[in-house]
């Protein structure tokens, strides 16, 4: 088959023209191959110089129209950036996503600038031999397309080569198109490479002076690989004419002409979108779990992130912490029992590529390497998960002549494939994928035929000097043949007549290569995958073919399912963070062009608004405080939005509102983040604090006291046995398959939930801890107590299924029962002398507390006299209107938010109730109300009903009127 390609893409053009416009007023091209009229120069050599070495493209028109021109192409594309020639000379950037048709771009405005302008000489330099090999195949795809398009212009192109050095004299003195491809290891070594020693053979001149002599014109592929000091030397060194950089994430963007964004274009649907299968293992805390994350040498100060289980009242937990040599996860973990012996910290080693920890047990773990987790299950669930997808896929396309092809990535090439005397044999990733291929085809054999399993699958990498395949960089020499292989069989490989349908490589080939008929890739290594999520998604993101070469544009096909061994949620949020860094797309914040080509009509006369327009109109934003100093969209636009209080400036009132509301709401993140300079300090009313009737109002309430508790026994273990009957049922340590669709938009990177995956269960524990002694360090209650709960549950048999969680969630149970019993017969009695201080409200009001502002009310002049002196503090709506209608009740006295440390000691953790009030018509009644959007018990929560039940008899003990209140018409004042 042969891949067919649509010359009239849209964007494609329009990245085309960006290039070929930068030198509008160059004299135009009289030949052969276009007829222009106006022309300037002497035709066919307009634009070209010979010398002693060669024929040279030459540039007429000056730099000062040089920048006249990119003013005009930045504003015609929408881009905001200031051209600066003495700092970035000829340097022009175009910004592609992945997977868009950036190689074609550029290889069509190749012969764009010749048929154009009569340009001739280009050098295509490239970073990486994988990415020299997707150039090598695109040239022999389009070839044949672009000659019929440019009227058969004489081309010639070739892979530079130190071994034949004579190529660059051809391409010297040729005078038809000359492409040379060259990868920057060939001559970025002024005194090493063959380029720069004179030679025999070339009169005595040295190589590269050929290609000076020329004055190329020098794109960059990928040139963000190429930015250190030797590389830029040497491409400077090449004499180029112009250099022209193409990539998707630009580390430094010269001149920006063109720009395709990652959002717009999976907005456009230029790419597939993108689902991820999360293998996850959960309820599994049963062996002694650690993993390095990281290990840091920060001025001798070395460390290391790890991953571990700590120990809460819930249970264990996993968590990261950093960590130095010495530290122990005995301790660290809450003195977790699994960790009690050998998880010292005895070595940390930073040396890069050497990095490891060592554990004084002689562990001893690499970064991204863990013990005690379940990775071969979830390794084996992601093959699974991708032969599954893989199934499902050829059942969609079954009948639409689509090869469906899945990738598999591998840390370790042993994995795979072991090498013997004999030949070879397949590793454990190997055996598993064709054990697992069998199980799974039987799904589906009544709908697809299914191939043999040994005829679907293959695995491509490097090879030694002995023909033994080997984990490599992806940039060594070695790299060579894997790449030419499987970059030129991408053709093939969409063949239905090919059977192969599932590839295996080394991590390495994660850039340069990719095949628009990928619909699965999974990352199979020892922990959370170490790629890059946008180098991950990239191999698969090009448009898939059908046997005609034919692009699909089918949205439903469409789909590229990553199966990931971490969350959903994390991989976007991962993915969304390389946005920002690599593009320096920020998701939320509103640019200073978003209003730009908003019709509006005025005097008659259709407008679009223009740089000057929506730049006024952005600072009308800002100044309203819709959006912070910095674009981020702040709350009050929502609310502006929502009270129709939202406008225009005066000079633009004519401009739609509801296209700027539009605008403005395509960059507004989905969870909008608290501004953090939207908060006011609240101030008390010191007069109040002297006043000695609220001095004795506070002494009415400020005594504190004790708890103590009295129960049976025989009760407690009857009704903690009653509670371990019904508690759910205990499961295996379990793998579970979650599929995700991500959407990517301008407010961020969001995902959706779309389908729950069949669950596996891990190997039973193989070691089981000592049940009474960890539930009576949770409980305090006596062995005999627990043995005879537990004996008379009768669920003990549960116990070896999952200790971990069978122990956690016996200790849940019995909390419960326990705090049930305990509050029923809890007693509080008087601490006499013991009080909350009054000079704590003054500290409180010495320090200023700050509040954000919509989580208080505001206090008018007649109330000045309570003990706010202008703002109240308030934690909900509830909150906010009972303050509101103590201020106007005459019957209030003075009042008081109690403070957060004002709290009275529970068995369920300290209560804080919300107010106190002094009540005066007549007596004096002191008060203290807990508000509550119900006072049906059932609708609480059972800790707020056991709190409220202790804080009653608390206050009956000291003789304060204590109640719950919904508003102040049912709160007894």
């Amino acid at each position: 088959m042969k891949l067919k390609f649509d010359h009239k893409q849209s964007y494609q053009l329009e990245a085309i023209k960006a290039v070929v416009d930068t030198f509008k007023g160059q004299p135009l091209n009289k030949g052969d191959f276009e007829i222009q009229l106006g022309t300037q120069g002497k035709g066919i050599f307009a634009n070209q110089v010979q010398n002693e070495l060669g024929i040279g493209n030459q540039i007429i028109i000056d730099d000062n129209s040089i920048i006249d021109n990119i003013n005009e192409i930045q504003k015609y594309n929408n881009i905001f950036q200031k051209y600066t020639p003495q700092s970035k000379g000829k340097n022009f950037s175009i910004e592609m996503e992945t997977g868009t048709g950036k190689t074609y771009v550029y290889l069509r405005t190749v012969f764009e600038l010749q048929a154009k302008y009569g340009f001739k000489k280009f050098i295509i330099v490239v970073p990486s031999i994988a990415i020299r090999e997707g150039v090598l195949q695109s040239i022999k795809t389009l070839k044949e397309d672009f000659l019929n398009l440019y009227n058969r212009v004489p081309f010639n192109h070739f892979v530079y080569d130190s071994k034949r050095v004579n190529e660059l004299r051809n391409f010297a003195i040729g005078n038809e198109l000359q492409l040379m491809i060259i990868n920057i290891d060939s001559f970025n070594k002024a005194t090493n490479n063959v380029i720069h020693i004179p030679n025999d053979r070339m009169s005595g001149r040295a190589p590269i002076e050929f290609i000076q002599a020329t004055n190329p014109i020098v794109i960059l592929d990928e040139p963000q690989n190429m930015e250190s000091v030797k590389a830029k030397e040497a491409i400077n060194n090449l004499n180029p004419l112009c250099t022209l950089r193409y990539s998707a994430t630009h580390k430094d963007k010269y001149n920006l002409l063109y720009s395709l964004d990652p959002v717009q274009a999976f907005q456009k649907g230029l790419v597939k979108k993108i689902s991820v299968a999360s293998v996850l293992g959960e309820n599994d805390a049963n062996n002694a779990f650690v993993k390095v994350n990281s290990i840091t040498n920060n001025k001798g100060k070395i460390t290391c992130n790890v991953s571990f289980h700590k120990q809460t009242k819930e249970g264990p937990v996993e968590v990261k912490k950093t960590l130095t040599q010495d530290k122990d996860l005995f301790i660290e973990s809450e003195e977790r029992e699994i960790y009690r012996n050998g998880f010292q910290i005895t070595e940390i080693n930073s040396r890069p590529g050497m990095e490891f920890v060592k554990f004084s047990n002689g562990l001893r773990l690499g970064i991204g390497q863990e013990n005690g987790g379940v990775k071969k299950d979830i390794i084996k669930e992601q093959i699974r998960a991708t032969i599954k997808n893989h199934f499902e896929k050829e059942l969609q396309v079954k009948d639409l002549g689509i090869k469906v092809l899945s990738l598999f990535f591998l840390d370790k090439v042993e994995n795979y494939r072991i090498h013997t005397d004999t030949g070879f044999e397949l590793g454990q990733y190997g055996i598993w994928f064709e054990e697992i291929y069998k199980e799974v085809a039987q799904e589906f054999t009544m709908f697809l035929d299914i191939l043999p399993v040994d005829k679907v699958h293959n695995g491509y990498f490097s090879k030694d000097k002995k023909g033994n395949e080997k984990n490599t960089s992806g940039s060594q020499a070695d790299d060579e043949d894997t790449y030419s292989l499987i970059m030129r069989d991408k053709e093939k490989l969409l063949s239905l007549e090919e059977p192969l349908k599932f590839i295996f490589s080394h991590s390495a080939l994660r850039e340069g290569w990719d095949n628009p008929n990928v619909f699965q890739i999974c990352t199979l290594n020892d922990t959370k995958s170490g790629l890059k999520k946008r180098q991950e998604i990239g191999r698969g993101l090009r448009l898939p073919v059908n046997q005609k070469g034919e692009r699909i544009f089918d949205k439903n096909i469409n789909n590229l399912v990553v199966i990931a061994n971490e969350s959903y949620e994390d991989f976007a949020a991962s993915l969304q963070k390389e946005f920002e860094e690599d593009c320096g797309f920020v998701f939320g914040r509103l640019p200073i062009e978003a209003f730009i080509g908003i019709k509006y009509t005025k005097e008659d006369k259709s407008l679009k608004v223009a740089e000057k327009e929506s730049e006024i109109i952005w600072d009308h934003l800002k100044d309203n405080k819709w959006i912070a100093e910095d674009g981020f969209i702040n709350k009050e636009f929502n609310e502006a939005v929502e009270n129709y209080t939202i406008n225009l400036p005066e000079e633009l009132k004519e401009v739609p509102l509801k296209e700027v509301i539009k605008a403005v709401e395509k960059y507004q993140l989905n969870q909008i983040i608290e501004n953090k300079n939207n908060r006011i300090k609240v101030k008390f009313n010191e007069k109040v604090l002297l006043d000695p009737e609220f001095e004795k109002f506070w002494n009415a309430i400020n005594t504190k006291t004790i708890y103590s508790v009295k129960f049976s026994t025989e009760y407690l273990i009857e009704e903690a046995v009653k509670a371990i009957k019904l508690m759910e049922k205990i499961k295996a340590p379990q793998i579970r398959t979650q599929l995700a669709d991500l959407d990517i938009h301008s407010k961020g990177v969001s995902t959706q939930l779309v389908q729950l995956g069949q669950v596996k269960y891990a190997e039973p524990a193989k070691v089981v801890p000592d049940i009474l002694t960890y539930i009576q360090g949770k409980t305090e209650l006596t062995r005999n107590t627990i043995y005879q709960i537990l004996i008379q549950s009768k669920r003990l048999d549960e116990f070896k299924i999952n200790p971990q969680q069978f122990m956690d969630s016996v200790v849940k149970e019995i909390r419960y029962v326990m705090n049930r019993v305990i509050i029923d017969g809890i007693k509080y009695e008087r601490l006499e002398g013991v009080q909350y201080e009054m000079s704590q409200i003054r500290r409180d009001f010495d320090r200023l507390v700050e509040y954000p502002k919509d989580k208080v009310v505001e206090v008018t002049k007649e109330q000045s006299h309570k003990i706010y002196q202008d703002m109240i503090m308030c934690d909900s709506s509830i909150e906010k209107k009972f303050a509101k209608d103590l201020m106007e009740n005459k019957d209030v006295k003075y009042f008081i938010k109690l403070p957060g440390w004002f709290k009275i000691d529970t068995p369920v953790g300290g209560y804080n109730p919300d107010w106190a009030i002094m009540k005066q018509n007549g007596d004096v009644v002191y008060m203290v109300r807990e508000t509550k959007s119900t006072k049906d018990q059932l609708k609480l929560r059972t800790t707020e009903n056991d709190k409220i039940k202790c804080g009653r008899k608390h206050f009956e003990e000291i003789g304060v009127d204590y109640d719950v209140a919904t508003d102040i018409t049912n709160s007894g004042i």
